[in-house]
């Protein structure tokens, strides 16, 4: 009798394996057959520099200008806003601003330069010591532009570094010019909880949700429009031309331009919001990888577990498949990484359709399933991701949630008392 059992038990336990086994692969399956490629016929958008060139040079005109930007800030040709406007013969370009990461988007720490750059003029750097412009920075500055290229998500800082402009801008009595572009991830679908000031930081500075879905121009008028900075100063926007809220960035003209090392491409843009959640644990989130954001992983995961059990989730548009990396240093892109030439186990997302795939949904899904199997692995750095949640209900929700290492094993011994009692 209790070689039958134990026969029993093998077989009942393959068979399970088996049915989870077979039901990644059909996922998988449909994800090759399903998978969408962009449009060939795309929509023509003009952005806010294009614009401002073309048809509104005369809001600048005998103007000293003030220029926040980075390597995103191109016109239609792919060239550098800087160079267009030092081309203008009736303006002058005083100074330049850069966000993190610098003006040519070329780190991943803090930059300084204080011995200038060739063929630029003066520029500062806005992510280190000094985050907003100081008086001394803004000296006989007629007018301030914005112009750089924002993913939509609330933790990024360049949008951060916005409203502190706006501030120093409001401060000198200088008015703020934001030239448009898109929101990459679309302008009409939300995401994610609102941030409680009382977490605002750097990587959250307004009352907006994880995926907010507006352009970084209507962000800049729902900044005045709510007072989320005081004082306000005066603001004008330039939109953009033929740009709609449902469109992606690869349905339009505009060329794909790395908005920040870790952000190599559309994708990577949209799995960001949920995934940058991980940056508050000990999970490595891909950096130090060609695929940061898709994949993540710990050296104590279990690939294939794992996989299965986000698979059965039957989250919308997305499929998780088991990965296994190992996190180097990249100069630029990944200084000293989680688990740094250590081997990580872990999943890899692809997202199977963009238009139903819900990042925020999917970000939290994983740290619960994570938090359920791995109570005793997972850290969670609560300061860190209560900022980036913007409040402290996810980390009380999950700390609530916490399964015990007994848990599973207890479970285990459950089912098999159970099939001897059913044999018996």
């Amino acid at each position: 009798m209790k070689n039958n059992c134990l026969i029993f038990f093998i077989f009942i336990t393959n068979l399970l394996a088996a049915q989870a086994y077979e039901s990644i692969h059909q996922l998988q399956s449909k994800y090759y057959s399903s998978i969408s490629t962009p449009p060939v016929d795309k929509v023509h958008v003009k952005t806010g520099i294009d614009i401002l060139l073309d048809k509104k040079q005369n809001l600048i005109a005998d103007k000293r200008i003030a220029l926040v930007t980075n390597q995103t800030g191109v016109d239609q040709y792919g060239v550098a806003n800087y160079k267009r406007l030092m081309d203008l013969e009736n303006t002058k370009l005083e100074v330049v601003f850069s966000p993190e990461h610098g003006i040519f988007g070329e780190t991943d720490k803090e930059v300084t330069y204080n011995d200038g750059i060739k063929n630029l003029p003066k520029i500062y750097s806005l992510y280190g010591a000094v985050r907003k412009p100081t008086r001394e920075m803004l000296d006989s500055i007629d007018i301030i532009i914005y112009d750089i290229q924002d993913i939509g998500a609330r933790f990024y800082t360049y949008i951060s570094t916005l409203g502190l402009v706006m501030e120093a801008a409001a401060e000198l009595n200088i008015p703020v010019l934001v030239l448009d572009r898109p929101n990459p991830i679309r302008g009409d679908i939300v995401e994610g909880p609102i941030l409680d000031i009382e977490y605002q930081s750097f990587i959250g500075k307004y009352p907006i949700p994880i995926r907010y879905g507006w352009t970084v121009a209507e962000l800049a008028e729902k900044i005045i429009q709510e007072n989320w900075i005081n004082p306000t100063p005066q603001l004008t926007v330039i939109p953009m031309e033929g740009w709609n809220t449902s469109l992606w960035y690869d349905e339009t003209t505009l060329p794909w331009i790395k908005p920040s090392p870790n952000i190599p491409n559309l994708e990577t843009a949209l799995i960001y919001p949920g995934m940058c959640l991980l940056e508050g644990t000990n999970i490595s989130e891909g950096r130090g990888t060609n695929n940061p954001f898709q994949w993540f992983g710990a050296p104590w995961i279990d690939s294939r577990v794992l996989s299965q059990k986000l698979n059965n989730l039957k989250l919308s548009g997305v499929v998780f498949v088991p990965k296994s990396f190992i996190p180097i240093s990249i100069p630029g892109v990944a200084d000293k990484p989680k688990y740094e030439n250590q081997l990580c186990y872990g999943i890899e997302i692809r997202v199977v359709d963009r238009n139903k795939f819900n990042s925020v949904k999917s970000g939290v899904n994983i740290l619960k399933t994570i938090n359920e199997m791995y109570p005793d692995s997972l850290i969670i750095k609560e300061k860190r991701l209560n900022k980036l949640w913007g409040s402290d209900t996810l980390l009380t929700e999950l700390k609530e949630k916490k399964v015990s290492k007994n848990f599973f094993a207890a479970e285990a011994i459950t089912i098999l008392l159970l099939f001897i009692l059913l044999i018996n």
